[in-house]
């Protein structure tokens, strides 16, 4: 399962964002910080929504019937719009009107877009050829990634300064990586390579099934049908970083993963949430230490994979990381983050860290209801988009 998995349709939908908002992100018509959820009516006309994906600082949103729409920081052409300006409110892309989107991710400053049939659309900065359309030049509106028209693209994952492809196919499933690959993030050589602007395929994820892919920041992960997850790019701990794939080695089943800049989160089937790295629970070093008691155990490839036992007795369904905050959704509804909180992103009314998971408040007059919520982290922002039962 993706991280970012669709929704039953359901009868009504509440959207709800808070933190970073200067540049419009958080979709509410101001351009500041929030640190208390608040509820959108911007998105009313455009609903439901199936699918957010949350960027550096811009936020692309798939309806249920297979439109976009953007919002947020707009100044390397990211929103799609065809010019690069902010966007305050959302929009749909236009350009992408003919198709029926399938999927959709946000990077720091560039956006990817899969078709029902099978093609990649990309836009935004593309100074490290992280659009995939062989060059290093900066797209305000879509444009297809010829290099991959022949082959059925099933999702698309943008990280900091790369993007990565899941391909489908009659002989099995591929990856494909392009744009800044100085960590090891496109997963194409065993040795450094400064950047690729025409998709390539990434070594040793041959023969298997894989689920889905994921990047953030200069990392990159595979979540494969056996439940094994594989990492690759930038350590997160460890010494050296990692060039090609390499798999987390442990007793459990992953069902689906997260990644921030600093750690990478990991869910199992049984609803347990496991840390790779993030040894200040995401944030940066230099802030205080992480408090949430964990157990640890070595993942194999030289990273440590710590068990959140602050969350023992709690089954997750839903995992999400920011740049330096994470967050994640239980099995009866609630909404948890902590990490770092400088913009407000843990909703909790302050600027301050977390060390532990704490409970969000989303009051409204549907509380009471049955609903399914999924989180949604940006750089150090959050959205949270809850259906209710009729």
């Amino acid at each position: 399962m993706e991280e970012n998995e669709r929704f039953e349709e359901e009868e009504e939908e509440e959207i709800w964002s808070w933190g970073a908002g200067t540049e419009g992100q958080l979709g509410t018509g101001i351009l500041s910080d929030e640190h208390c959820p608040q509820l959108l009516r911007s998105l009313s006309s455009f609903a439901p929504i199936s699918l957010l994906a949350c960027g550096g600082a811009h936020v692309l949103a798939l309806t249920s019937g297979g439109r976009v729409v953007t919002w947020g920081r707009g100044t390397s052409g990211q929103l799609g719009h065809g010019e690069a300006v902010n966007n305050l409110q959302p929009k749909a892309i236009e350009a992408l009107g003919g198709f029926v989107i399938t999927h959709v991710s946000a990077g720091w400053n560039h956006s990817g877009f899969v078709s029902d049939n099978g093609h990649l659309f990309t836009c935004g900065d593309g100074a490290f050829g992280q659009l995939g359309l062989g060059d290093y030049l900066s797209r305000s509106s879509p444009v297809e990634v010829s290099y991959l028209s022949a082959k059925h693209v099933k999702q698309i994952a943008c990280g900091m300064r790369h993007s990565l492809a899941l391909i489908k196919g009659d002989l099995g499933d591929r990856v494909f990586g392009f744009g800044s690959g100085k960590r090891g993030q496109l997963g194409i050589s065993d040795d450094k390579v400064k950047s690729v602007a025409i998709p390539q395929a990434t070594l040793g994820l041959e023969n298997l099934k894989i689920d889905a892919i994921i990047a953030n920041g200069d990392h990159s992960a595979a979540i494969c049908a056996d439940g094994h997850l594989y990492t690759w790019g930038r350590s997160f701990g460890s010494d050296s970083d990692m060039y090609t794939p390499r798999c987390v080695t442990m007793r459990s089943s992953f069902s689906s993963a997260a990644l921030g800049w600093n750690h990478a989160l990991a869910l199992t089937g049984d609803g347990e949430v496991f840390m790779i790295g993030g040894y200040n629970y995401g944030v940066s070093s230099g802030r205080k230490n992480q408090l949430i008691k964990q157990t640890s155990e070595d993942a194999g490839n030289g990273e440590i994979v710590k068990k959140i036992d602050a969350l023992d007795g709690i089954k997750v369904l839903q995992i999400s990381a920011g740049a330096e905050h994470s967050a994640l959704v239980t099995d009866d509804g609630l909404v948890m983050t902590w990490g770092w909180g400088e913009h407000g992103q843990l909703g909790f009314g302050d600027t301050n860290d977390q060390t532990s998971p704490r409970v969000v408040s989303l009051s409204h007059e549907h509380a009471k209801k049955p609903s399914i919520a999924k989180v949604y982290c940006g750089s150090g922002f959050t959205f949270v988009v809850k259906k209710h039962a009729g």
